[in-house]
């Protein structure tokens, strides 16, 4: 089963509700990660920072999903995280498209993430 090649790719096939929230969340990832690569990792967008996976983000049938790829980052924002459905072992954010993450919350995730990246 071959997906998509590319993030564009994989945002032009979702319905148009989805792909709009999925693309702000892009956008915001990229504008607090400038330095990132964009890819198809486990054929979901990721971003890349350092050669490490940062963040990735897929849709499903009845939600969206932030995937931090750390569980210590699921715990320090714990807090700022508790009024979404969160879980697994490496972190899952779980949204819809009419209650998407606020911007604010994705730059955290994202900063806390590359602070934890740097610091190995």
């Amino acid at each position: 089963m071959s997906g998509p090649s590319t993030v564009d790719d994989y945002l032009a096939d979702l319905p148009d509700d989805v792909r709009a929230a999925l693309e702000q969340l892009r956008r915001t990832i990229k504008a607090a990660a400038p330095d990132t690569t964009e890819t198809i990792s486990y054929q979901m967008p990721t971003f890349k920072y350092r050669g490490r996976a940062l963040v990735g983000f897929a849709a499903f049938k009845h939600h969206c999903s932030l995937f931090p790829y750390s569980r210590k980052v699921m715990i320090l924002l714990e807090q700022e995280l508790q009024s979404y459905d969160t879980s697994g072992k490496g972190g899952t954010i779980r949204f819809t498209t009419d209650k998407p993450l606020p911007a604010a919350l994705i730059k955290k995730v994202v900063q806390t993430r590359i602070g934890e990246i740097d610091a190995r």
